[in-house]
């Protein structure tokens, strides 16, 4: 496809994702103004706002057409989640919630909202939905609140995003997430950026399920990780085990560094089309302890729904054996232990914890594991492909060069393989040459042993 053509079809893309919005918004508009007219009791041709269909989205494909169609949006969804996005592309929309009660000479208090002073014009809260939708009409306001809360599609999904510093009710505010924002309005659907309120990064590779060189027992053991995601559906669902058979499936990768743990994860998720995040610990157990619940929840909620893997690297840090209690902060570590292997163990999806030591892992929740894989140090034969993979191909060697001899000779990991190539890449492109000397791979060999006080 050449740039004219890209440009042109993205120009389309744009227009098509305007004019969904444009026409969602005028509805919204004329609900708005038919629910304001009956409330103040003005004259109406209209009983109900219920008489403004929504717009027709069966044959728009644009993102927000897309997603209101998949999750099957009722009337009332389809108001909040406008009524969510409007700040963002047309403030002015709700300027008519800023009209005074000439009464008192204040805001309408039911109309909900607030301001905020980096930002102009009305901020709808939960409270302006449940104006809009239930009016003065406490029947319906309250029904209404029964079906909306932290358990509802739009906070399961991340489409809203919850913020922890409100209580939950009716002054919440209706904030888009950033990640729905962007779709809605680009069509590009941004991951959540790291943060101490999202403390996981996508992980990923640009190597292949066959580029991994490992023993066939650990294979095999992967094999049925994958075969899992892939068939979990049809034996929970078709065949109807899922009252026997809990849905998530929990896997520990042990062995030392450089084994291919890592690397294992994201193949899995490549495989499986299904994304990796890896949960920083560091974060979570040495600067925010005291708010596992509300930094890891919200990411255990989105992976659920979005059937992310979550991988637990070094997972001993938080998932050893239990402290023994000697005061509050002993006591308050083993809750948030308590807490995160409760959703670890209640997650849906896959959960991949990783460590160098198995012996690491507590006794009671190594029993949780559906799998244990053990990662070992290459051996000679897996050493032998891991050589010719790395650098056959690659780089010209040198004549005295036996890769055969090397795997032999030098019992590195895999981690320790790629170091060894990053050293011999480094030092061939000083030379404008790209020819591997065994000088260079001896030298970095040698720097490698030196980092376990080893000699060669």
């Amino acid at each position: 496809m050449d740039g004219k053509t890209a440009g042109g079809g993205m120009e389309t893309l744009t227009i098509n994702i305007a004019s969904t919005i444009q026409r969602e918004i005028a509805w919204f508009e004329t609900v708005v103004d038919t629910g304001l007219t009956i409330y103040f009791k003005n004259e109406s041709k209209y009983q109900s706002f219920y008489e403004h269909t929504p717009p027709d989205l069966l044959e728009d494909d644009s993102p927000y057409a897309s997603l209101v169609k998949d999750l099957q949006l009722s009337f009332e969804e389809r108001i909040i989640l406008i009524l969510a996005i409007i700040p963002h592309i047309k403030p002015q929309c709700l300027d008519v919630f800023l009209i005074k009660n000439q009464n008192i000479d204040a805001a309408y208090s039911e109309f909900g909202g607030h301001r905020d002073q980096m930002k102009p014009g009305f901020i709808p809260t939960i409270e302006t939905a449940c104006f809009i939708l239930g009016g003065y009409d406490l029947n319906q306001r309250f029904i209404f609140l029964q079906q909306f809360n932290k358990n509802h599609i739009f906070y399961k999904k991340g489409i809203l995003d919850f913020n922890s510093e409100q209580e939950f009710g009716l002054q919440q505010t209706l904030q888009l997430s950033h990640e729905y924002l962007g779709y809605f309005t680009t069509g590009v659907r941004q991951l959540p950026q790291y943060s101490s309120k999202f403390p996981a990064k996508e992980i990923s590779t640009q190597m292949d399920w066959n580029d991994l060189i490992v023993d066939a027992n650990v294979l095999d053991d992967l094999t049925e990780v994958k075969d899992w995601l892939i068939y979990s559906t049809l034996i929970l669902d078709e065949w109807k085990l899922r009252k026997n058979l809990k849905p998530g499936f929990r896997v520990l990768f042990y062995g030392p560094p450089g084994t291919g743990k890592t690397l294992a994860a994201t193949l899995i998720g490549k495989v499986t089309e299904r994304p990796v995040f890896r949960v920083d610990l560091s974060l979570v157990v040495s600067k925010y302890i005291g708010e596992t619940e509300k930094n890891l929840g919200q990411l255990f909620d989105e992976a659920e729904n979005k059937e992310w893997i979550l991988f637990f690297d070094e997972a001993d840090a938080l998932f050893g054996k239990r402290t023994q209690t000697k005061g509050a902060n002993d006591r308050y570590a083993n809750q948030e232990v308590a807490y995160l292997l409760q959703r670890i163990e209640n997650f849906t999806g896959l959960v991949i914890l990783a460590t160098n030591i198995q012996s690491n892992i507590d006794e009671a929740f190594a029993r949780r594991f559906q799998s244990m894989v053990h990662f070992p140090k290459p051996g000679y034969e897996e050493r032998k492909r891991l050589w010719k993979n790395l650098f056959h191909g690659n780089f010209g060697l040198q004549n005295n060069i036996d890769t055969d001899e090397l795997a032999r000779t030098y019992k590195l990991s895999g981690g320790e393989m790629i170091n060894v190539l990053r050293y011999c890449a480094l030092e061939a492109a000083k030379r404008q040459n790209k020819t591997v000397q065994l000088n260079d791979i001896i030298r970095a060999i040698r720097k490698e042993y030196s980092k376990s006080n080893k000699t060669i």
